[in-house]
């Protein structure tokens, strides 16, 4: 079955460059020049995947990507973001804001389709279909719930695969780039920067909860899941 791809992009020539190259990679591509339509695109049935422009007129694909990630039907559907924004802290905007890569522009169309290959593989590999219940925390992998005591915690794909992951690995320290491999795939574009934003989001999903201590900083190696301090 064809992966349907959103192109959300207000210069046309743009989107039909997009969408020659995906329909070349045997994808099905739907358009929206702004954010409504892509809004109206997306409540009829969810796309595989969503290409997103960061400079939308109206609303700002920033905030259309918030605005996915808080709605359940759309949380999970992956994005990658596109803009000419190519600094850090734009970059790290956008991860904060769920997007799960980036492509600044100009960019090559073969670029493009690996990346949202890429993205694709992570999003239908095995992010964890295990149940596990540890410190406080249990993972319902069928389901692909997680709750803390007897509350769901809303969480995010990323965050998902990645607590999953510490949960199935407690106590043992992982780098940046183990992590990078574990729980994003070998063939990564991203930074191991990345890992430190997702473990922020993931520690401010579980805050509420008290449980963000389970997420420690493990001076000069990286990161660790553990109950004890």
């Amino acid at each position: 079955m064809h992966k349907r791809i959103l192109v959300v992009e207000d210069e046309a020539s743009i989107r039909e460059m997009v969408s020659f190259a995906l329909r070349k990679a045997d994808m099905e591509a739907i358009h929206a020049p702004d954010a409504h339509a892509a809004l109206v695109a997306i409540s009829d049935t969810p796309p595989d995947l969503i290409l997103l422009d960061w400079m939308l007129p109206g609303m700002t694909g920033l905030e259309l990507a918030r605005r996915l990630r808080a709605e359940e039907r759309t949380s999970d559907v992956p994005i990658i973001m596109l803009t000419a924004r190519g600094e850090e802290m734009d970059r790290v905007n956008g991860l904060d804001a769920g997007v799960d890569d980036y492509v600044v522009k100009p960019f090559s169309t073969r670029e493009l389709i690996a990346r949202i290959k890429a993205v694709l593989r992570r999003a239908q590999a095995d992010g964890g279909t295990g149940s596990l219940e540890i410190g406080g925390l249990r993972i319902d992998g069928p389901a692909h719930r997680v709750y803390a005591g007897d509350a769901q915690v809303e969480i995010g794909p990323t965050e998902y695969r990645l607590l999953h992951f510490f949960m199935s690995h407690a106590e043992r320290a992982y780098s940046r780039a183990q992590l990078l491999d574990q729980v994003w795939g070998g063939s990564v574009y991203v930074e191991e920067r990345t890992v430190d934003v997702h473990i922020r989001r993931l520690r401010k999903t579980l805050e509420p909860f008290g449980l963000d201590s389970l997420i420690q900083t493990v001076r000069g190696t990286g990161y660790r899941f553990s109950t004890t301090q």
